[in-house]
């Protein structure tokens, strides 16, 4: 991506030191977190400094080296240390995918595993750049797309994967609109996805979460292109809460429903949707939200009843049977097809 005339990658290693770009100040403050140890790049992961199903896979991936180059051959240390990465976001699946692989690497020299980390990085990248190109040939002039969350530069390491058929299609020429779905509680829509779009002069607009069903209702809405943070062997995709409630809405108005993801992000031993792990968040995200005042100064303030009691599921699990089909690295697929995946 491109921010002021520069490109940067969403995460990157120098040396020992993990760089990522500060998405909880976004889209008011653009800033560079560095860390310098596998438990601040945990608690990055944590805490949504780094968040997206790509960028957190990365992210794994370098703690998991930062571990070894700690620890070296202290294995205890080191069986520690994955532990607590692998605990910082639970249904991401490209988590521990690269977490796996790295400690796998880590196991034959500390070099190995820092090369493995940066493998995936790369790997990460290419997938979603050629996602876009996949994604493009879906996309006619003229179109209308709704997206939910952010699935873009932010989420991936570079391309993304939602919005790489749309910074595709724009490059080619075409004339598209994106509607924004605001992305309620973190708001990563209307901040994120809206931020990028802007850069990108991609034409958009920000809408209410509610507001998708009446946009489709008025044949408004051409296709719905969402990213996934697991996939199931069937088919079925957990990505951002909210997602389940736009697939059947679009299922209503016979509106084609993507789903955008790597490889990596397919859990082959996930059987189906029943299975992925739900991560529930704290109740603050619901109950206050940060912004910035007309001085420039970013603030959290308290925009729910005093007293009240919030509930917080980060995702939400769209049955296959909504979707109509996941664009992969390697091709488009019916989720009925994702399992023959496995062996490719």
């Amino acid at each position: 991506m491109k921010v002021n005339g520069k490109h940067y990658r969403t995460i990157w290693m120098e040396n020992t030191s993990v760089f990522m770009i500060e998405q909880n100040l976004l889209p008011f403050e653009f800033k560079i977190f560095r860390s310098d140890n596998y438990h601040d790049t945990a608690e990055a992961i944590k805490n949504m400094t780094v968040r997206g199903a790509g960028a957190i896979g990365a992210a794994g991936g370098f703690a998991m080296a930062q571990a070894f180059i700690q620890y070296a051959t202290n294995k205890i240390e080191v069986e520690k240390a994955k532990k607590e990465i692998e605990s910082t976001r639970p249904t991401a699946q490209n988590l521990f995918y690269a977490i796996d692989k790295v400690y796998k690497a880590g196991r034959v020299s500390v070099q190995d595993a820092v090369h493995e980390a940066q493998r995936i990085a790369d790997e990460d990248s290419e997938s979603s750049r050629a996602i876009g190109e996949f994604g493009n040939t879906l996309i006619r002039d003229g179109f209308r797309i709704e997206t939910h969350c952010n699935a873009g530069w932010l989420a991936f390491v570079d391309y993304g994967t939602a919005l790489s058929p749309v910074y595709a299609a724009q490059r080619a020429g075409k004339n598209i609109f994106v509607y924004v779905d605001e992305t309620r509680p973190r708001s990563q829509g209307a901040r994120l996805t809206a931020w990028e779009l802007k850069n990108e002069n991609v034409p958009h607009a920000i809408i209410p979460d509610n507001a998708g069903a009446y946009y489709m209702s008025q044949g408004k809405v051409d296709m719905m292109i969402v990213g996934a943070d697991r996939i199931a062997l069937n088919g079925d995709a957990a990505n951002k809460i909210g997602t389940l409630e736009k697939a059947i809405i679009a299922k209503e108005y016979n509106i084609p429903f993507y789903v955008a993801a790597p490889f990596s992000t397919i859990a082959f031993e996930t059987r189906t949707g029943n299975e992925i792990p739900i991560e529930q968040r704290s109740e603050e995200e619901v109950l206050y939200q940060t912004g910035t005042t007309k001085e420039g100064k970013i603030e959290k303030i308290l925009v729910c009843s005093p007293g009240s009691s919030a509930m917080n599921p980060a995702f939400d699990v769209t049955p296959a049977r909504y979707i109509t089909g996941i664009i992969t690295e390697k091709g488009i697929y019916t989720p009925d097809k994702i399992r023959t995946l496995k062996t490719s």
